[in-house]
């Protein structure tokens, strides 16, 4: 096991896989010079060529629609898009084009596409820029969406989304790039829809994903303190949604806490405490607490941005009213 950051591990995935297989190629602004916004890439273009790494305009539906053409006739392109707030631009391209392609043709045509974007707050990029709109493509059929919380978790899922034959939303949090966690060297896979229990415990619930499993963990570090022993549930995976390790755990300890960082409407936490209710419903002590975003655009002055963003102590606060 090495100990490396997110950014590192993403990059080993791409770096592998490239070589593993000529079909795969990347594509996105600035991927080339630059290594992409957070710089996942660099380096790439020396080793692998202009054929296999392409600069792209600043264009997302460009980006997208020339991934998808090329994944029709067989490649394997990753495409970047500089921040999931862009995605919107190649909304159609991504909804009703990529996730729609292997149903439409009765499965006579495949879409092997990744799609890598940042998304989150918690940079001060302004209410446009910062936005974690992962419910909005998570609700698609067709479309995989995978959101890893761990370096281990984010290197295994996206080589397992590039050998993948149905298209992957691959959703990076802008501040987990220098997280760092252990990851196992040589070649290794981690299978799509499949969630992990984090951190084992018993008295309380908590499901999470992406960036709030960095919140969950701190969170439980605290109550630990207190007495309180958290048993953290990750996702990992959006499309398809794995509930099994969720309601296993609610089982057990009768009381559950969701933490995601998008909006509290509508969001991840709806979904997840909708299903808590419908399949174990016996088994509620507490009212299910959800930890989520403040609905409002995302400030860009620091101190409003944290007070809108969900914080440790909100995770803590949550878990003490369903105890």
């Amino acid at each position: 096991m090495a100990k490396i950051t997110m950014r590192e591990a993403i990059s080993q995935a791409l770096w592998e896989e490239m070589e593993r297989d000529q079909n795969v190629f990347i594509l996105g602004e600035e991927i080339g010079v630059w290594g992409g916004t957070y710089a996942v890439t660099k380096g790439f273009y020396d080793h692998f060529g202009e054929k296999r790494v392409k600069d792209t305009p600043i264009a997302e539906s460009v980006i997208i629609g020339a991934a998808l053409g090329a994944a029709m006739t067989g490649l394997r392109p990753v495409a970047e898009i500089m921040t999931i707030n862009f995605a919107f631009a190649a909304f159609d391209h991504i909804v009703n084009e990529t996730a729609k392609m292997h149903a439409m043709f009765g499965g006579q045509m495949m879409a092997p596409l990744v799609i890598r974007t940042p998304g989150g707050g918690g940079r001060q990029l302004g209410a446009t820029h910062s936005q974690t709109p992962d419910a909005i493509f998570a609700h698609f059929p067709g479309l995989l969406v995978v959101a890893p919380g761990t370096p281990e978790d984010a290197k295994g899922l996206l080589k397992t989304a590039i050998r993948c034959n149905d298209p992957v939303l691959f959703i990076e949090h802008a501040l987990m790039y220098q997280v760092r966690g252990e990851v196992p060297e040589g070649d290794f896979t981690i299978p799509i829809g499949k969630s992990k229990i984090q951190r084992p415990g018993k008295d309380v619930t908590i499901v999470t994903y992406s960036r709030g499993l960095e919140l969950s963990m701190k969170a439980a570090d605290r109550l630990v303190k207190e007495g309180i022993d958290p048993e953290i549930v990750d996702l990992r995976t959006l499309r398809p949604l794995d509930m099994g390790p969720v309601i296993e755990s609610f089982k057990k300890t009768n009381r559950a806490v969701i933490v995601e960082e998008g909006w509290l409407s509508y969001g991840v936490g709806a979904e997840i405490q909708s299903r808590i209710y419908e399949q174990a419903f016996d088994y509620v002590d507490a009212p299910i607490k959800r930890v989520a975003q403040k609905e409002v655009p995302l400030p860009y002055n620091r101190t409003l941005e944290q007070l809108a963003l969900p914080q440790v102590e909100d995770v803590v606060a949550a878990v003490k009213e369903v105890l």
